[in-house]
C-alpha cells in the first residue's frame, strides 16, 4: 500500500524482490500514476551497495525539495533497517552472509539447536545475539526478535564504546 506524501500529490510504494534480494522505494507523482524515481536497497550482500535510479523515459518534472527530501528519508530508514547488521565486526558480517544464504534467513525450531551450537563455537557470546537476530530474526534462547537489534558500527564496537 503507497505511503502518501502530507501533500497528497506524491506517494511512496515499497515492495520486495525475491531475485535482486533487495527492496524498492517508488516516488510516484500520484494524479499521473507515473514514477519518477526508484531506490533500490540490497539487504543480503554486503558488497551491493543501494542505488537511486531516475525514470530515463520520462518527461523532466521538478520535484519540490520537501517531497525528494521526505523521499530520501524513508530510503534512508529502508537502508537502516535492511542493513544495520552490515556495520558489525566484518567477520561478523562475513558469518551473518553465510548463515543468511545457507537457510535463506529462516529456521525452523528443530534445527534452530543445531544451528545454535555451530553459530556459538564460531562467534564469540556478546555477539551471537546480534548475529542469531540478523540471520534468523532469533534471540539466543530461540524466541523471535521484534525489532532490530540495537547494533554499534564497528569503529565503535573496536573501541569498546
Amino acid at each position: 500500500m503507497p505511503v502518501p506524501h502530507p501533500n497528497g500529490e506524491y506517494a511512496i510504494t515499497t515492495m520486495y524482490s525475491v531475485p535482486d534480494d533487495a527492496w524498492y522505494l517508488e516516488l510516484d507523482l500520484v494524479a499521473k500514476q507515473r514514477n519518477l524515481v526508484t531506490a533500490i536497497v540490497p539487504d543480503e550482500d554486503p558488497a551491493r551497495e543501494p542505488t537511486v535510479c531516475f525514470n530515463p523515459r520520462g518527461e523532466h518534472l521538478d520535484v519540490p525539495y520537501e517531497v525528494m527530501r521526505w523521499f530520501m528519508d524513508q530510503v534512508e530508514e529502508e537502508i537502516r533497517n535492511s542493513r544495520a547488521w552490515m556495520r558489525l565486526r566484518p567477520e561478523l558480517v562475513e558469518v551473518i552472509h553465510q548463515l543468511r544464504q545457507e537457510h535463506l534467513g529462516a529456521i525452523g525450531d528443530d534445527d534452530f539447536p543445531q544451528v545454535l551450537a555451530e553459530v556459538s563455537a564460531a562467534v564469540p557470546e556478546a555477539d551471537l545475539p546480534a548475529v542469531l537476530a540478523a540471520a534468523f530474526g532469533r534471540k539466543p534462547d530461540g524466541t523471535t526478535v521484534d525489532h532490530t537489534p540495537a547494533i554499534r558500527p564497528a569503529d565503535d564496537q573496536a573501541a569498546g564504546t
